[in-house]
């Protein structure tokens, strides 16, 4: 390509394209980065919400949307800690391997804008309740669209490298830890927790510098916790695809 037919970046937006408004904020399980499943829908069973800020009139903005089942939450990554930009990035599924950061879902990106697709459990006055959230408390989120499964859906799509990857990690909890399982889910009257608990740790939370030290010496942790609700979640990898849950302190 000539230089003269070089497509130049150099845009000049209107202030009103460049300035991008917050509609409305998450509430979550999920208080901390660390723990919050990598995609959406794999942790199919925990409730978040989004609530609409009032100058979006929300009764009347909303008015539809409970007809549909599932939507598009358009969000931005405000937890993340460097403003660096990679174009390779090193997904944690990967091990240390890398790919290009726009055949990842990475959210270290030129914007730090993210995509999430959740199952609508309510639509009420001014939220929206779903399942099978991936986004952590607090996160403002900049645009919601209802997912149209007759023209979205596309299940002879390509999975790319994320499609080839997978790995069965089996979890179990010590008895002190399941008696500490049964007394949450008692308190809270939410059943559901032991198997949220078991799905995102299937996941292998842990970023990539602190595997490869199962049952050794290690000059990092070996030992982690995650915070669900109000509870910590304290586990190990005793090997690569196997896991055990130490306690639940909450």
């Amino acid at each position: 390509m000539s230089e003269k037919n070089t497509p130049s970046f150099e845009l000049s937006l209107d202030e009103k394209y460049t300035q991008m408004k917050i509609i409305g904020h998450i509430k979550s399980c999920y208080p901390e980065k660390f723990g919050v499943p990598r995609q959406p829908g794999i942790v199919k069973d925990v409730v978040s919400e989004l609530v609409i800020a009032p100058e979006w009139q929300p009764k009347a903005a909303l008015d539809g949307l409970n007809d549909y089942g599932y939507l598009w939450i358009i969000f931005v990554f405000h937890k993340n800690n460097t403003s660096n930009y990679h174009a390779k990035v090193h997904p944690p599924r990967l091990d240390g391997g890398s790919k290009g950061v726009f055949a990842t879902r990475s959210p270290h990106r030129p914007n730090p804008i993210g995509l999430s697709l959740v199952k609508i459990k309510e639509v009420a006055d001014d939220r929206i309740f779903f399942w099978g959230g991936d986004l952590v408390e607090g996160t403002p989120v900049l645009d919601i669209k209802p997912y149209l499964p007759q023209f979205e859906s596309q299940p002879e799509a390509a999975g790319g490298w994320s499609a080839q990857i997978h790995k069965n990690i089996t979890v179990e909890f010590t008895d002190f830890a399941e008696q500490k399982i049964l007394q949450w889910m008692e308190r809270k009257q939410d059943f559901s927790l032991k198997k949220s608990i078991m799905e995102i740790i299937q996941q292998d939370p842990r970023p990539t510098l602190y595997k490869g030290y199962e049952q050794k010496d290690s000059p990092y942790r070996n030992q982690h916790a995650f915070r669900l609700y109000e509870a910590d979640i304290h586990f190990r990898f005793l090997s690569e695809d196997h896991a055990v849950i130490i306690d639940i302190i909450f």
